[in-house]
């Protein structure tokens, strides 16, 4: 499972023209699975990015995490995270898990965002969205499962 995180001070996500989620002060993750990812791989994640300290603390320091900022998150799910462009000029996506198997840990990911903080928005699994964000910093993490949760 990779994540990429990127605070932001506002984000959305529209499908044909129409917003089906909006944040303001918060996280938008973009989120991809990979073969072996599981629920346990999820549920590791969501702790990881919840428990993280990345907002400046009134001296400046990278010390908040997203819960003392009243923070929200935006979600969207991305199947390019596991892209390869290694060879040739068109990207291979062999990495990627298959859509009937990320869509239910893409879900479950989402669920357990908002059991544990609440405030979440996502856009729609395999569609063609348009997202939007202003960042925040900017600050932008790539969180890996395979190099954390070894």
């Amino acid at each position: 499972m990779k994540v990429i995180l990127t605070t932001v001070s506002e984000a959305s996500v529209s499908i044909q023209g129409k917003t089906v989620g909006k944040i303001g002060r918060g996280f938008l993750l973009l989120v991809g699975f990979t073969d072996g990812d599981n629920r346990e791989v999820v549920e590791k994640m969501v702790d990881k990015i919840l428990g993280l300290r990345v907002f400046p603390d009134e001296h400046g320091l990278i010390n908040i995490s997203l819960q003392d900022v009243n923070g929200s998150i935006l979600s969207i799910s991305q199947f390019t995270l596991y892209g390869n462009a290694n060879k040739g000029r068109r990207p291979s996506f062999i990495d990627a898990l298959r859509p009937n198997e990320a869509e239910p840990l893409y879900l479950y990911f989402n669920q357990l965002l908002e059991e544990k903080h609440g405030k979440v928005a996502s856009g729609i699994f395999g569609a063609d969205m348009q997202v939007y964000s202003v960042n925040d910093g900017p600050f932008t993490l790539l969180l890996d499962s395979k190099e954390m949760f070894v």
